[in-house]
């Protein structure tokens, strides 16, 4: 059974700082993309970054320069070190990692997401 478990969400003033962590079991974590992505209220879920097998990291514009993705594939886990926090990264943050191999087997993960609020 594959599980995604996400942790380190919570309430945070803006300007701060939260860890997120990630920990699957159920897969070989290290042929999978992992990733991070945010769903706000009234909006629809869009990636905050990811990082493929190989090490490419990608992110979206909002985040350059804030927050840190990085995967430690002997833990199984991969993380999101958020800086700079703004009441607009307010949502819910999921872990979720994929694998295709191009000859058409393809898998798609969720963790269950972890709340982030950044507000006074």
């Amino acid at each position: 059974q594959v599980q995604l478990v996400e942790s380190g969400g919570g309430l945070v003033q803006p300007g701060g700082s939260l860890r997120l962590s990630c920990t699957a079991s159920g897969i070989a974590f290290n042929v999978y993309q992992m990733g991070w992505y945010c769903q706000a209220p009234g909006k629809q879920r869009e990636l905050v970054a990811r990082v493929r097998r190989g090490g490419d990291i990608l992110y979206t514009d909002s985040v350059k320069g804030r927050f840190i993705i990085s995967r430690d594939n002997a833990k199984n886990s991969v993380y999101l070190q958020m800086n700079s926090l703004k009441p607009e990264d307010t949502a819910i943050y999921s872990c979720n990692a994929k694998y295709s191999n191009g000859l058409g087997v393809e898998f798609d993960y969720w963790g269950q997401g972890t709340q982030v609020t950044v507000s006074t």
